[in-house]
């Protein structure tokens, strides 16, 4: 007998007015909370992306909505959480053909960058790692910091006699047993 497998929920996009995004996303979050669907709604993201503009000689950071006008939703679609989401203010509609939403798939997300696969390493602040890319390749180093979110570890190298801190991607390393 086949075990049946969990669905996982998805990333949905909705339409929303110019400049409600971040409205929106409260509101979302706000009824998730009230109505205790936090087992159905998992995630409301407005994506931002920051950069440096430089006006007049100053240099400002500046946060820039990435999609301006959508927002993302991980969840489970079904009647109740359509209804939520649709009829929440300030969303005109979710994307997808006619009045069907259609979730993301796997390469869009990843285009995005809203979701990193996860990933497990076993690496610890302390440990003993060999580098396997140029130019450190082949130095033994130890790692100082671990970053999940970037993907990459802060490592205490020898360069020209000294103990120099080299930022380093997962890939880049190997555990020394």
């Amino acid at each position: 007998m086949s075990e049946m497998q969990m669905p996982e929920p998805e990333w949905y996009v909705v339409h929303t007015y110019s400049g409600y995004e971040n409205k929106v996303k409260a509101n979302i979050e706000k009824i998730v909370e009230n109505r205790g669907m936090q087992d159905q709604i998992f995630e409301v993201a407005v994506p931002i992306h920051d950069t440096v503009e430089i006006k007049n000689g100053q240099k400002k950071n500046v946060s820039r909505k990435v999609y301006p006008g959508y927002v993302l939703i991980k969840m489970f679609m079904n009647d109740e959480t359509w209804y939520v989401v649709r009829n929440t203010r300030g969303v005109t509609s979710f994307v997808g053909p006619g009045s069907k939403p259609v979730s993301l798939t796997e390469d869009e997300i990843a285009n995005m960058g809203i979701e990193m696969p996860s990933e497990v390493i076993d690496i610890e602040v302390g440990d003993s790692v060999r580098v396997t890319t140029w130019p450190f390749e082949d130095s033994v180093a130890v790692v100082k910091e671990v970053n999940m979110s970037k993907r990459s570890v802060v490592v205490s190298l020898s360069v020209f006699g000294r103990e120099t801190p080299v930022e380093l991607e997962f890939t880049q390393i190997q555990k020394l047993v």
